[in-house]
């Protein structure tokens, strides 16, 4: 009898909480429902305390081995480096963060690499976190600014940098004329992101659309590109020289998922911190993070890689101008 009323009472504790998690979606609305999020996130701290100043995935080499959590995502901001070809940029070089979040990439690469980082992010919160963690030394600045909409002139930046901040952007296509209109001509993007498989080659099947459908819903995303799709939009800006790069570090940074909920078991100090509605708060996102490590473990999603260079208009439009001036002599 009482095995029976365990049972029962743990099947309607489970049915409450599922529907606690489907009624609770944190949905896209708007960019504001983006900053909200992002803004509550921060304000409680929970997300820096277990994520650390990096809120991205780790890279954990290929083959992928065990590491440190906080050491894989550290690391993760360095391979892109090597991945982009930055390594040889001179001191002093311009980087625009796209989606910084409390700034942990922006000050390794102000850092080690003494480029001059200016990060950006929908979340005001997540700005004045930003400010406090970087020492005057540092040279990184941040700013409220919207990606689909940047508040700097054409050919800013030396370098253009974003770290799975693609999902939260409701056109990829003015996110992608945004990204190469603020490089200056020869400049580098590179960009890292969630991606979906490719449906126009293989369409989600019965049990992927509605694991896809609460990636979306329960993290503010409104749509994940795919790494066809997305260097598709890039080239179509007409921006780019030669084609786009692309490359897929799913594996190697496939652990973070599972690695992130150890975090809460193997660090009970957060518990204390932050009490029983901390943990709840905490709790709640662990079936999305099941989720993630479900779909990009079982490719429905991607880790995508991204790299382009921004091409030169005027010194196109005047080779263009003089080739037709000599087949116009011949």
């Amino acid at each position: 009898m009482t095995l029976l009323f365990v049972f029962k009472l743990l099947l309607v504790l489970s049915v409450l909480g599922i529907a606690a998690y489907l009624l609770s979606a944190r949905r896209y609305q708007s960019s504001e429902s983006v900053a909200n999020s992002y803004d509550q996130w921060t304000e409680d701290g929970i997300l820096e305390f277990y994520w650390g100043e990096h809120i991205h995935l780790g890279h954990y080499g290929s083959p992928p081995r065990s590491k440190d959590f906080l050491k894989a995502k550290a690391d993760f901001v360095h391979e892109m480096v090597k991945w982009g070809g930055l390594e040889a940029l001179p001191s002093g070089t311009t980087l625009l963060d796209v989606g910084c979040g409390i700034g942990g990439s922006s000050r390794i690469l102000a850092r080690d690499y003494q480029f001059d980082v200016t990060g950006v992010t929908i979340s005001p919160q997540q700005v004045n976190r930003a400010q406090q963690l970087t020492p005057d030394s540092v040279t990184a600045r941040f700013k409220v600014d919207d990606a689909m909409q940047l508040s700097f002139p054409d050919a800013s930046f030396d370098v253009v940098w974003s770290v799975e901040a693609g999902p939260h952007m409701p056109d990829k296509a003015i996110f992608a004329q945004e990204l190469m209109r603020v490089l200056k001509p020869g400049g580098r993007l590179v960009l890292a992101d969630w991606n979906q498989r490719d449906d126009r080659q293989v369409p989600l099947s019965f049990w992927e659309k509605p694991v896809m459908r609460q990636l979306l819903d329960q993290w503010s995303h409104p749509a994940f590109a795919s790494i066809e799709g997305f260097a598709e939009n890039l080239e179509a800006t007409g921006l780019v020289q030669g084609t786009v790069v692309t490359a897929d570090w799913t594996q190697e940074t496939l652990p973070s998922w599972l690695d992130s909920i150890w975090q809460g078991i193997v660090r009970p100090k957060g518990l204390v911190r932050f009490g029983f509605s901390g943990f709840l708060k905490s709790l709640r996102e662990v079936p999305t993070i099941l989720l993630m490590r479900l779909a990009f473990g079982a490719g429905l999603c991607r880790f995508g890689m991204f790299r382009a260079i921004r091409t030169d208009i005027a010194a196109q439009k005047s080779a263009s101008h003089s080739q037709q001036l000599t087949a116009s002599s011949q």
